[in-house]
């Protein structure tokens, strides 16, 4: 199974290298699959923006995802 984690676009460098912010961890990637601007939402799989999102999508899957890693977390340590 494939995961594609949602980020925003904080920078535009060099023309397709992006530096994007996952909530709690920064990292470039690639952004020649999609056409976007700093403050938009993408997903990123494998070190390439795949998809751009609504910025209200992004938020919502970046909450999503906290939530699962915290389930996670919790079922590790009961």
């Amino acid at each position: 199974m494939c995961i594609a984690v949602p980020a925003e676009i904080l920078e535009i460098r060099d023309g397709n290298i992006a530096l994007v912010d996952y909530g709690e961890l920064q990292q470039e990637v690639r952004i020649d699959l999609v056409d976007v601007k700093v403050g938009e939402f993408v997903l990123v799989h494998v070190g390439f923006a795949i998809q751009r999102l609504s910025r209200e999508e992004g938020l919502e899957t970046r909450e999503l995802f906290k939530e699962v890693y915290k389930a996670m977390e919790e079922a590790d340590h009961a």
